[in-house]
């Protein structure tokens, strides 16, 4: 009577988890889950292509790595950091999404965030929209002049573009110089209120990244270099983000992770909001919610 032998092997080795951990500050803490859940519970796309944050290391973990670059749970997950606010144990699960859409063949990953990376490489505009900076600038004046004639009590308001010594660098949503240009003017219009020195600059003025999404470093990078270099060539004391999400996450960590030399500090136009209420240089008044009966 033959014998059979059963072999228990540890767990299966994972190639994807171990390189991500040496790519990562400490690891990521990948180590140190708990299988709380936690994590699923506050993610957007829990439950999206049968997957959430929890499962989704858990399988990294077990060594899954065919199942793991393959998902296209990947490119659901916004890498909003919902997952490391709750975490107990502060694991990195969106630096491991990241990685694991990097290990996708460029021309396999979607579409539109590729064409939109690869549009922002084609002029030092960083636009997704591929606006050229001579573009940027003449749509600029163009609107400005439009609306410091039609409406006098803004004949003073300007939108300076590469003005030297600036405190403010100020960046913009690609989209609305090219289908909106009018949605500019309320920004301009709030700045000139609040006495604010700042300025666009000719290079780097586009207010997204999509080579973040991407997971493409190199384009990440080389958006986040001409913004940064623009902003210090004119010596400007803040990289003010127009929008708070993505953008500003991508600068900060842009910087920090590709060693970008900078002498500026990286904020959201969101707190300078706050703050020039509170200093009373823009006057709130909620009289225009009661005909809404807000």
């Amino acid at each position: 009577m033959s014998e059979s032998i059963v072999k228990i092997k540890g767990k299966k080795e994972s190639s994807f988890l171990d390189k991500v951990k040496e790519i990562i500050p400490d690891g990521g803490n990948l180590n140190l889950c708990l299988t709380c859940g936690a994590c699923a519970s506050g993610c957007p796309a829990t439950g999206l292509a049968d997957m959430d944050p929890r499962k989704f290391l858990r399988m990294c973990a077990m060594g899954m790595d065919k199942e793991v670059l393959s998902t296209p749970w990947v490119w659901m997950c916004t890498m909003c950091q919902r997952c490391i606010y709750v975490c107990p144990m502060k694991i990195d699960i969106p630096q491991l999404v990241f990685n694991a859409r990097a290990e996708w063949p460029r021309e396999d990953r979607p579409k539109g965030i590729r064409d939109s990376c690869d549009m922002a490489l084609r002029n030092d505009s960083n636009s997704a929209m591929g606006t050229a900076p001579d573009d940027f600038v003449f749509v600029v004046e163009d609107v400005l002049a439009e609306y410091q004639e039609s409406q006098p009590e803004f004949k003073d308001m300007e939108a300076p573009i590469d003005k030297p010594g600036a405190f403010f660098f100020l960046n913009q949503n690609s989209r609305e110089p090219v289908t909106e240009p009018d949605e500019m003017v309320p920004l301009w219009k709030i700045l000139n209120l609040a006495g604010v020195d700042w300025t666009y600059g000719s290079k780097g003025w586009a207010a997204e990244n999509y080579c973040l999404f991407l997971a493409d470093n190199e384009c990440w990078e080389r958006v986040t270099r001409v913004s940064a270099n623009q902003a210090d060539e004119l010596g400007c004391k803040v990289f003010l983000n127009t929008e708070w999400g993505h953008i500003t996450f991508s600068v900060r960590a842009g910087l920090k992770k590709f060693n970008i030399d900078h002498n500026f500090e990286v904020a959201s136009i969101y707190q300078y909001y706050a703050k020039w209420i509170r200093e009373g240089r823009l006057k709130v008044n909620s009289d225009w919610n009661k005909d809404r009966k807000v």
